[in-house]
């Protein structure tokens, strides 16, 4: 979204007040951690100062967060819709503000598989958590269970797989982009864990969860 000179500096006025407020910081404390005058800084807050780059720059480090962010323009692209990869029967959204990362939604409906030699590695880490149901995860050589609001993480060098435990469970995963590029090589549905019906493949870094 373009947005005119006046709109992004009192994007920018309003943010840098925002984190000062979330911080629990008042004018003074602020001032002190950039190094400027408290009256300078309320006149940066209230639009009766120039914005000077090299304040930005010391008011973002004071702040602990990058200049970027901090002029970064605000977006009408805020909603996204899923990408269906109906070959895979997966639903996956990327993650704007890090491409490399995805959130995958995935019903399951099948155990993981009981031969070892089906279990896969590959570089990268993985998250999810259990909308529905009780999932179970094989990892190595441990076997967790992971029942609804529950989460688990672990790093996808560790052969791994996952399914159900009886009936149907839907899963939400977010994976990095080395786990992202593991599955397209190799769907969790299809050779390492349960089949899913809508929505293939979760992410799943590795929560200790005591199996049952």
């Amino acid at each position: 979204m373009t947005q005119d000179d006046g709109e992004l500096d009192s994007l920018v006025r309003r943010r840098i007040r925002a984190l000062r407020v979330a911080q629990g910081w008042s004018l003074e404390e602020l001032a002190t951690r950039a190094k400027v005058s408290q009256s300078t800084l309320s006149r940066i807050e209230n639009g009766q100062r120039r914005l000077a780059l090299d304040q930005l720059v010391t008011l973002a480090r004071a702040l602990d967060t990058s200049l970027d962010q901090l002029v970064e323009t605000a977006s009408d692209d805020v909603v996204t819709s899923p990408v269906i990869d109906g070959a895979h029967g997966l639903m996956r959204w990327p993650v704007k503000g890090d491409p490399g990362m995805s959130v995958v939604r995935q019903r399951m409906t099948e155990p993981p598989p009981d031969n070892p030699a089906r279990l896969r590695a590959h570089p990268g880490r993985e998250w999810l958590v259990v909308l529905s149901g009780t999932a179970i995860l094989l990892l190595g050589h441990r076997r967790f269970r992971i029942e609804t609001n529950q989460a688990a993480e672990f790093p996808t060098m560790l052969p791994h797989a996952i399914g159900t435990e009886t009936g149907p469970c839907e899963i939400l995963g977010i994976f990095d982009r080395d786990a992202r590029r593991g599955h397209q090589r190799d769907p969790i549905g299809k050779g390492a864990g349960g089949d899913s019906e809508t929505t293939n493949q979760t992410s799943s870094r590795g929560s200790d969860i005591p199996p049952r």
